[in-house]
């Protein structure tokens, strides 16, 4: 008599030790589950799940590699303390900029840790969010950080200078969460997260203050005997930002052809000092044409470059950038930003942000009725409603002029010749 060979169970290991198991559940989803490094370098057993054998399988390796590297894999019983370490240092550290992963690392440090660090991540709670978004708003950060105990002022002589987070800070610190507690949702830590749940007021957009024509014109007067007299023509007359300008190399230029291709940014980091990066964001990767004005002060420009290197001899410094300093190296942005506030000050001119050359290009282009996608491409927006929402007090102004022409073109008329009721507009 021959007894059936049992059917082999969906449980079976079929992986080497340490690889973790694999297996199909009643509901159809897969699931894998391996031992990881875990807070307190101690080993815990993770599951993930996904539609099929290998999507399970995927992101089980990760966790495994990962906690091979030494980094702690943070599960939905760690605390969010333990968890948004993990995040910054194995996660966001892979695909945010140095600088945006450095205001993060802030952002944690001084808000999240202190007000949430503590909780587990799994009882997370959208009261608890909301409370302590309310506190940041009401308590005073000296006296909560305790930045004045050692100089013996504000709280410390309960005298508080009740200084509060602006709604800005605010919600840049929720939308860091976020950004945290989204990771654990698509890593099958958390079901949901629950900092979507939690609406924050929108801040005021900052208030900037663009240079009229006549002031632009008395500017660029005035800066026209300046060293950089070609990289304030560039920012006035294209809008490009700071970075931008000083990360331009000679050979992202056609001066024949009067284009010039943004796709590097000069940026000082924490690690690495003055360094050349990609642009912003992807969108600010573009091709624009060049003014005619811009060309020649260009040339002007790469031949006093040209004499002042040889001038400098062995101590000069060639590294291809279009704006540099007399010796050649990267011009910083904060010696920029000084040069440039002295300049206002030379011009008899406001004090405005170096920045705020960009909000001025794009104001002097809408009043002159240039259109919003043009100005979109010109400034390297991701999207039009960027453009169109930091600009609207500008094309509110333009509705208005345009109301009151079209006011004055209804009232009583000037002249018996009116134009015949029957033409139609097309």
């Amino acid at each position: 008599m021959t007894t059936a060979r049992p059917a082999p169970s969906r449980r079976s290991r079929s992986r080497a030790n340490g690889d973790g198991t694999v297996y199909q559940r009643k509901d159809g989803r897969w699931e894998a589950a391996g031992y990881v490094l875990a807070p307190g370098n101690t080993r815990k057993r993770v599951r993930v799940y996904g539609t099929t054998r290998k999507d399970a399988m995927t992101k089980l390796t990760e966790k495994i590699a990962a906690s091979n590297r030494g980094l702690p894999v943070a599960a939905a019983d760690s605390t969010v303390s333990a968890y948004l370490t993990h995040w910054l240092n194995g996660v966001a550290v892979h695909y945010l900029r140095e600088n945006t992963h450095t205001r993060y690392a802030a952002a944690v440090r001084l808000h999240l840790n202190p007000g949430l660090g503590a909780k587990k991540l799994a009882r997370l709670t959208t009261r608890d969010i909301r409370t302590f978004l309310d506190g940041l708003r009401t308590t005073c950060q000296c006296c909560a950080q305790e930045r004045d105990a050692d100089r013996w002022r504000c709280c410390a002589i309960g005298q508080c200078c009740d200084k509060r987070l602006s709604p800005l800070t605010v919600t840049y610190v929720h939308a860091v969460l976020k950004s945290a507690l989204e990771h654990a949702v698509r890593e099958d830590e958390l079901p949901r997260n629950v900092a979507r749940n939690v609406k924050t007021a929108m801040p005021r957009p900052r208030r900037f203050q663009p240079l009229t024509a006549a002031e632009a014109r008395q500017f660029l007067q005035s800066a026209s005997n300046d060293r950089l007299h070609a990289l304030y023509e560039l920012a006035l007359r294209t809008g490009l930002r700071k970075g931008e300008l000083l990360g331009l190399h000679w050979e992202d230029l056609d001066l024949g052809g009067g284009t010039a291709t943004i796709h590097r940014s000069l940026q000082r980091t924490r690690t690495g000092g003055l360094t050349v990066l990609h642009t912003k964001t992807r969108a600010s990767e573009r091709r624009i044409a060049l003014p005619t004005e811009c060309i020649n002060s260009l040339k002007i420009h790469q031949e006093q470059q040209r004499v002042a290197r040889q001038t400098a001899g062995p101590d000069g410094t060639d590294n291809g950038l279009v704006f540099t300093t007399p010796n050649g190296k990267p011009l910083d942005p904060t010696n920029l930003t000084r040069r440039f506030r002295r300049l206002l000050h030379k011009a008899g001119l406001r004090t405005i942000r170096f920045h705020d050359l960009r909000h001025s290009t794009a104001t002097l282009l809408l009043e002159q009725g240039v259109d919003l996608v043009v100005i979109k491409e010109l400034l390297g927006h991701a999207h039009i409603g960027v453009t169109a929402g930091v600009y609207a007090h500008v094309r509110l102004r333009l509705q208005r002029q345009a109301i009151d022409t079209l006011s004055h073109a209804l009232g009583p008329a000037d002249t018996p010749d009116d134009p015949p009721a029957a033409a139609v507009v097309r």
